[in-house]
């Protein structure tokens, strides 16, 4: 009986149901919309961590660059052949320590022994500037000033003058190219600089390579410079075999080339030093515990934990993010809260005018609380048939958005010497490279999943939309008597 009558009911008032159900659908469309794209924002920012931060890696200890003392130059030095023969191509090569003061790799094994850390590695960040071209000599050409007479003395007197010889030609013309290098212990590759990349190519580091000459190069890199498994890559002088080539698993990496740890130490001058240790806990919830440990136990370090590197991050990711996070939230919560009211008092009217009809059902012996189940029953039916239509716009909005895929810039600010820390010295002529920058600024597509759990939150509005309707319009049923329905007769 019950699901007769409430068919034929809803059959009557299609109009009605319709506008209840769609003003459901619009809230709940919002609310998904605004869900997947903070999903999305969640994504395209730890995207971003992770190519700079790594897989598996909880936080990072470093230690800030000191000042320069008044004594020390911290301008580059390049050194060519003076003698070399004319349009000769001659090369220099600057490798300094990138990121924050060099720490002592001892301090990796202290730094491992801390409560609550399950594993740490050291790596050596450095940056290489390549100087490389040729000189052309100039030529030394004179020139006859011509003849000049005079009669200026008894007899006269004339005399020739010759014009100062003067260089014509000659230069220089050099290139100049920056890119990154990082030092692997590749005794633990799982955290680290390459945890967040796939070999694609070749193949990684062994632990019998621990001071090989051996390299890999990022795809990047690799295309940009025609380097392949098996090329020879230089640096400083030293030639590395290229084993390998490294994909980041999601997005642009910062580093160009990889080398075993010992390598990189010896190129900078760095004998058991770090400039970076990669930290795992043992438990994801004590992070910021030990983070205060080893702060505490090992002094004049900065720990920077993942939390800490995604408050740097700004650009438009970031704008992106918290419009999504705080105005597409309030507006969610201010049109789905309409949307019930709008449902409740459409309901409310609804059932105003079925007085007749309730009224006359009293009549014939129908309990109070059978009517209120009535109309409850009938406004479930309209929400879960506005959740559908709601779900259908909230898929439809994130398929556009991901299809779309707008690009995001995300920009990584210096936390102290941590990941991606600035600190690079100047270019030729002091000069700063200005690569530092763009190594921090990456382009992120933006994508708008939908999870279950979203779908279940649409499902569950849609019933509380129901039953908030169906609640106004039952309380307002169960008040009707059958001599409202007599008295609406005359």
């Amino acid at each position: 009986m019950f699901g007769i009558y409430l068919k034929r009911e809803l059959g009557r008032r299609k109009k009605a149901a319709l506008v209840i159900a769609l003003g459901l659908a619009l809230g709940i469309a919002l609310v998904i919309t605004v869900n997947s794209v903070s999903a999305g924002m969640t994504q395209a920012q730890d995207k971003v961590l992770q190519s700079l931060y790594g897989l598996g890696t909880d936080m990072t200890v470093t230690k800030a660059r000191t000042a320069p003392t008044g004594n020390s130059s911290q301008g580059p030095r390049f050194e060519f052949d003076a003698s070399s023969d004319e349009d000769e191509e001659q090369s220099s090569d600057r490798v300094m320590t990138q990121g924050g003061q060099a720490l002592k790799s001892s301090l990796v094994t202290k730094v491992a022994k801390q409560k609550g850390v399950a594993a740490a590695v050291g790596a050596l960040t450095l940056n290489v500037t390549k100087v490389d071209g040729s000189f052309t000599r100039g030529e030394a050409q004179s020139s006859s000033g011509g003849q000049s007479q005079g009669q200026g003395g008894p007899g006269g007197g004339s005399g020739n003058s010759t014009a100062a010889p003067q260089v014509q030609g000659g230069g220089a013309s050099f290139d100049v190219n920056s890119y990154s290098v990082a030092g692997v212990d590749v005794t633990d590759q799982d955290l680290g600089p390459l945890a967040g990349t796939e070999i694609t190519s070749g193949k990684t580091f062994t632990t019998a390579q621990a001071d090989a000459k051996v390299a890999l190069v990022s795809a990047s890199y690799a295309k940009e410079n025609s380097y392949k498994v098996g090329s020879t890559l230089t640096i400083s002088g030293t030639k590395y075999k290229v084993i390998g080539v490294a994909t980041p698993d999601s997005s642009e990496s910062t580093t160009d080339v990889y080398l075993p740890l010992k390598q990189a130490q010896t190129l900078a001058d760095a004998a058991d030093q770090v400039t970076t240790i990669y930290v795992k806990a043992t438990d994801s919830q004590q992070i910021d515990t030990v983070k205060a440990a080893i702060q505490k136990n090992i002094s004049g370090t900065t720990v920077t934990t993942s939390a800490d590197l995604a408050d740097t991050v700004s650009g438009s990711l970031s704008t992106a993010s918290d419009l999504a996070a705080g105005v597409g939230k309030w507006l969610s919560i201010a049109v789905l809260a309409a949307a019930f009211l709008v449902a409740a008092l459409l309901t409310s009217s609804a059932v105003s005018r079925r007085v007749r009809e309730f009224g006359t059902l009293k009549a014939l012996g129908w309990p109070s609380r059978r009517v209120t189940r009535q109309v409850v029953g009938e406004s479930i039916v309209n929400g879960l048939l506005g959740g559908v239509l709601g779900i259908a716009l909230g898929l439809a909005a994130a398929y556009t958005v991901t299809a779309i895929s707008p690009t995001l810039t995300a920009e990584l600010g210096n936390t102290g010497g941590g990941m991606g820390g600035g600190g690079m010295g100047g270019g030729p002529g002091g000069g700063g490279m200005g690569g530092q920058s763009s190594g921090n600024t990456l382009e992120i597509a933006l994508s708008a999943p939908v999870s279950v759990t979203t779908i279940a939150l649409a499902v569950g509005l849609a019933v509380a939309g129901g039953l908030i309707a169906g609640a106004m319009g039952g309380w307002r049923a169960s008040r009707m008597r059958p001599a409202d329905a007599l008295r609406s007769v005359s």
